[in-house]
């Protein structure tokens, strides 16, 4: 499981008409994509501006991560990092610890 820790990366500040093809496409000569997500809003089903890209190996994710962060696509300068693995349930419990927590009593 360590192993696919970094294969999938975070995309961030997409253009609001960036489609799945097209990240496919930009993403495909670094390696193969496995998934492309774009996230979009529950109600309105609009695009957020960022995405999940998930590769098949962690070394093509990285190839892809080093030649597409700070590139500017659709006229939109995107940002590229491995995506983080936490569940929500985790960051919630963390941030529930945290709060409990005594704080200089």
């Amino acid at each position: 499981m360590a192993n696919r820790l970094g294969t999938q990366l975070f995309v961030s500040r997409l253009s609001f008409y960036t489609n799945t093809q097209e990240l496919k496409k930009w993403f495909s000569p670094y390696g193969v994509v496995k998934e492309a997500r774009i996230i979009r809003d529950s109600k309105t089903l609009r695009p957020k501006g960022y995405a999940f890209i998930r590769f098949e190996s962690e070394v093509e994710a990285q190839k892809a991560m080093k030649a597409m962060n700070g590139r500017i696509v659709n006229g939109k300068l995107i940002f590229v990092e491995v995506a983080k693995t936490e569940t929500p349930a985790e960051d919630a419990k963390t941030t529930r610890t945290i709060e409990d927590s005594p704080s200089g009593k």
